[in-house]
């Protein structure tokens, strides 16, 4: 074997210090290329995380209560306006309609016809009646004349008494069939009359079912009228009082009422009676008022706004939309969101209930920020993002 010389000595050596370094090197190139990858994906996974959170936190709308400026005290609800009197024709009797004589519109007066109908049936029982009540009547004579000769007879001894009294008790029984055979056709003379319909009061006809042809059934739960006619010369306007007004309105008390179709027109009316009890659901007394209606302006059925002027202090509570209401076994409630992103429920009363908006009393002030159309799940302590004015949402409570 030869030796190595010093120089090819001195090459080895140098070449096991490059290669031990280079593995040194890429050992913790690797090592940190682990540790950036291990970082990242915790990075993102935290990031995910949160991304979570904040989705799962819902971003609501708010809006601030507004003070009640109205100190005149008018009261604005929504009534109902109705017919003086109202009533549904119905046919009294089976048959067809022959013709009707009044269309919608058209004004009547009471007892006049309506509409003709039809009955064959109920004529021929009415001739069958008058016939059997001819035949009782026959009978009955017969019974009166038979009961007549044998009280003569018995004057005279040549019939018995029993005999006698047999003969006036055939006479009475003639005479109850003969008054049973005239309540018949009574009966059936009103039937027939009842093929007339006629208006029961005077008014106008604000519906018509009738068809000429068409058969009608008495007592038909299904059915629908043949005519209504309502009595428009004056109104009734049935309003819900919310319990926290119910004192202040009283019998003669007067009210103003405006419809959607005559704009800046306002229509008098005034309180003429209250049915004194609240109702569990509303929580509102039912009041009437009435207003005359000489033009007909005012419309059966129609809806109206109601304005009642109940006196000072009305400008104690904070106008709301309804939308903002939650109802629960607790009563009215509205979800209050706290500068930490945090909701309070609290419980509120409403003293005005106007649809759109109500008047609410207690528990908020007119800084908070209620939730708009809260969820029904939403409850104290829950979290969310309030939408900010440009649509976006403000995260709170990190």
């Amino acid at each position: 074997m030869h030796d190595m010389n010093p120089e090819q000595q001195t090459d080895s050596g140098i070449d096991k210090k490059v290669m031990k370094r280079v593995g040194i090197g890429a050992a913790v190139v690797a090592i940190a290329i682990v540790a950036i990858g291990t970082a990242t994906r915790i990075n993102a996974t935290n990031e995910l995380r949160e991304t979570a959170a904040q989705a799962a936190v819902p971003t609501v709308a708010t809006v601030n209560p507004k003070r009640d400026d109205n100190d005149g005290g008018a009261l604005v609800l929504p009534g109902n306006v109705q017919a003086y009197n109202s009533a549904a024709i119905y046919a009294r009797t089976n048959g067809y309609v022959r013709r009707w004589l009044a269309d919608i519109g058209d004004n009547v007066r009471a007892g006049q016809s309506l509409a003709v109908l039809d009955a064959p049936e109920v004529d021929q029982q009415l001739a069958a009646a008058q016939a059997d009540y001819q035949t009782a009547l026959a009978q009955q004579k017969l019974a009166d004349t038979t009961a007549k000769r044998w009280a003569v007879m018995l004057e005279k001894d040549a019939v018995s008494k029993q005999e006698s009294d047999e003969k006036n008790g055939d006479l009475a029984a003639r005479s109850a069939v003969a008054n049973a055979a005239l309540a018949n056709v009574k009966r059936l003379r009103a039937l027939q009359g009842f093929t007339q319909l006629a208006a029961p009061f005077d008014g106008v006809v604000t519906s018509r079912s009738a068809q000429i042809g068409a058969l009608v059934v008495a007592g038909n739960a299904a059915a629908q009228p043949l005519f209504t006619v309502s009595d428009v010369h004056r109104m009734r306007i049935y309003v819900r009082v919310p319990q926290g007004y119910s004192s202040q309105v009283r019998k003669g008390m007067p009210a103003t009422l405006t419809l959607p179709e005559y704009p800046g027109r306002t229509f008098t009316a005034t309180l003429t009676s209250s049915a004194g009890a609240v109702d569990a659901q509303s929580g509102a007394v039912l009041v009437q008022l009435q207003a005359d209606n000489p033009d007909r302006a005012l419309k059966p059925g129609a809806f109206a706004q109601v304005r009642f002027d109940v006196g000072q202090g009305g400008g104690n509570g904070l106008i709301l939309p309804g939308s903002t209401i939650l109802y629960s076994n607790d009563g009215p409630t509205v979800a209050v969101v706290g500068n930490d992103g945090r909701v309070a429920v609290r419980p509120v009363t409403i003293t005005r209930d106007e649809g759109a908006t109500v008047l609410v009393s207690g528990g908020l002030r007119p800084a908070d920020k209620v939730i708009d159309s809260p969820p029904d799940s939403i409850r104290s302590g829950d979290r969310v993002n309030v939408q900010a004015p440009g649509g976006k949402g403000t995260a709170h409570g990190k």
